[in-house]
């Protein structure tokens, strides 16, 4: 074979290959919710959407592959507050890539991480300071919305969107947690001894209502007890009248108090524990007995109307 042949043999190749290539760099694809920044010469030409695209062979190159999907980052701030407590706040940003707005994505801001950062340092550090540690806690969601809206309107001139933002953490120094401890511990005992004491006072009003009631009953039943026996004893003096005509009243209520005096002494020792109690056990005795109650109500009498002169 002539060497003029082998050279064209060889140049059809090497062209068949350059043009193979060249057709295979043409053709690319993109997947979804990602683009890709086309440049030719160096220069922004395009930005390729997802699905089948097409460039020219060594002309158009992929500079970059864009996710328009939304990440999160989580920035922990060191700041103190207006009482002085040294605290920690986390925030936790979600944005993404706005389409349409690939391109100044992409050579506008070359770190956004960083530049998201710098915001939130800078509006933390400047919320936070003007509140209290309790009103730290009770305004996390205003924290939140302050930053959101801090970022939102810096960071799409760089082609990003802000989405939730959210103080997920408030750590406030070692200490001063252990202090918030006890004071919470503290506080939840005394509520615990509060609430003690309310059931031990409910207790000793129930039990003082109960004893009232009770001593109530009792003094109805003594009273009733004390009618029941008068009674009975008018009807015994009336019986003995009828019984024994000639005898007078006195000698009816002698012999009536003798014999529930009698009854009396029978009751005293009838009972398993009775303690010993030394009475007379003569008629006698009856006789004394009777005579010094009499004298005790006479002394009675004649000191009330004493008194009522």
């Amino acid at each position: 074979m002539e060497i003029g042949t082998i050279v064209t043999i060889a140049l059809l190749v090497l062209a068949g290959l350059f043009l193979a290539a060249a057709v295979f760099s043409s053709v690319y694809s993109v997947q979804n919710r990602t683009v890709k920044i086309i440049e030719r010469f160096g220069k922004y030409n395009r930005t390729a959407q997802a699905g089948l695209n097409f460039k020219i062979p060594f002309v158009d190159t992929v500079r970059k592959v864009l996710s328009l999907q939304v990440e999160q980052h989580i920035i922990a701030i060191d700041t103190i507050t207006k009482d002085k407590v040294s605290v920690r706040v986390a925030c936790a940003v979600n944005y993404n890539v706005l389409e349409g707005r690939e391109a100044d994505s992409y050579y506008k801001l070359a770190t956004p991480k960083t530049q998201i950062e710098t915001f939130v340092f800078d509006v933390v550090r400047s919320q936070v300071p003007k509140l209290t540690l309790d009103e730290v806690f009770d305004s996390k969601d205003h924290i939140a919305m302050a930053v959101r809206q801090e970022l939102a309107t810096d960071m799409v001139g760089f082609g990003y969107e802000i989405g939730k933002v959210l103080v997920t953490e408030i750590d406030p120094d070692a200490k001063v947690k252990a202090a918030m401890n006890d004071i919470n511990a503290a506080q939840r005992e005394r509520e615990a001894a509060n609430a003690r004491g309310e059931a031990e006072k409910t207790l000793r009003v129930k039990a003082a209502e109960a004893q009232s009631e009770a001593d109530r009953l009792k003094g109805e039943g003594i009273a009733k007890q004390r009618l029941a026996i008068i009674t009975g004893a008018k009807q015994s003096v009336e019986e003995l009248k009828s019984a024994y005509p000639g005898v007078s009243e006195e000698t009816l209520i002698n012999m009536l108090m003798m014999t529930q005096y009698f009854e009396t002494l029978s009751q005293l020792g009838g009972k398993p524990g009775d303690k010993v109690i030394f009475v007379p056990g003569t008629p006698d005795g009856v006789a004394s007995f009777r005579q010094q109650i009499m004298e005790g109500l006479n002394a009675s009498g004649g000191t009330k109307a004493a008194d009522h002169k």
